[in-house]
């Protein structure tokens, strides 16, 4: 499908959705802990299964594990964002559709087992952060915009390891949510249903280019929100918090709640920061090794979260001399 048409085709199917969504009360409330304040239609986000869909009906002779991977994830994140699902239902719903595209890559026969062990807890990982991490105006379609502009540079540039229209049709679903998303009062969220929806496709794509390029450092195309998810759920445990409750203890959570900083700016420094990673990930691949490359991202990002802390006991601090 001409990409022209395309754009055309998922924007008509979001302002329907938007009708459906108005008529069943599909909403996103307001709580303490959110960093929004006012009632938006949820669930914008299944622009990314339509685009999925779409891309499917064009290419029913193959990519049946991965429709139907991405169709059970968001079937069940959907259902969760009409009425809530116990943690275990969706859990082995990610667990199941994570295996389906394990055997569509050949993962069981081409790895030991401790390795698809360590697959399986990255993958879900990864799918549960990038959840976590969809909280603001703009920032899940923008570091979509990023990891997959990322991959198909290297899938055009330096190799090709998948059907580059599976990468470019995701990065449109990512432009017509960001139309209705990107603003200062969103039309839309992604709900659950968009945020694990392309999380689980970017799994499957750099799942596809490690295996290709028997290299793990495309892993870090996802580094800003694995070190700010991984950071984040172990300040919640020295908390002694419970992890799986809503909270706003991630770095934009601070800077866009405790900060006031426009959360459309705080989405665009994210998803910069990624590109710059992105870039160098890409300038760095088979100049330097592997275990290298990680630190030199890893520490830097870890060393920028920690000015959560200061920005924290600055904010703190600010309040107590108020009060």
């Amino acid at each position: 499908m001409e990409y022209t048409i395309l754009g055309i085709v998922l924007m008509i199917i979001m302002l329907l959705y938007f009708k459906v969504a108005d008529h069943f009360n599909i909403i996103d409330k307001p709580n303490q802990r959110s960093s929004h304040t006012e009632i938006t239609l949820r669930g914008g986000g299944i622009i990314f299964w339509f685009s999925a869909l779409l891309y499917f009906a064009q290419h029913i002779q193959n990519n049946y594990f991965f429709f139907t991977g991405i169709t059970l994830v968001s079937l069940v994140s959907f259902w969760d964002d009409v009425q809530s699902l116990s943690n275990k239902i969706r859990i082995s719903i990610h667990f199941l559709a994570i295996t389906l595209i394990f055997y569509d890559l050949d993962l069981f026969h081409l790895m030991p087992i401790w390795v698809v062990v360590i697959a399986y807890v990255l993958a879900i990982g990864l799918i549960n952060a990038y959840n976590f991490m969809d909280g603001i105006n703009g920032i899940t379609g923008f570091y979509t915009l990023v990891v997959m502009g990322s991959l198909l540079y290297i899938n055009t540039k330096k190799q090709l390891f998948i059907d580059g229209a599976l990468i470019k049709y995701a990065m449109l679903a990512s432009l017509v949510f960001l139309f209705f998303n990107y603003r200062k009062k969103a039309k839309c969220f992604a709900g659950d249903v968009g945020s694990i929806a392309i999380a689980f496709w970017i799994i499957y794509l750099v799942a596809k280019l490690i295996l290709v390029t028997e290299s793990l450092i495309w892993l870090l195309f996802l580094a800003v929100y694995g070190v700010d998810a991984v950071c984040t759920i172990l300040h919640r445990l020295y908390l002694k918090q419970n992890i799986f409750e809503a909270h706003r203890l991630h770095l934009y959570q601070v800077l866009s709640n405790e900060y006031k900083i426009q959360h459309r700016l705080v989405s665009l420094f994210y998803a910069l920061v990624q590109t710059g990673i992105s870039f160098l990930v890409i300038f760095l691949y088979q100049k330097v090794q592997d275990a290298i490359i990680f630190l030199i991202v890893i520490l830097p990002l870890i060393f920028l979260y920690s000015s959560k802390f200061y920005l924290l006991n600055k904010s703190n601090l600010r309040l107590n001399h108020g009060a």
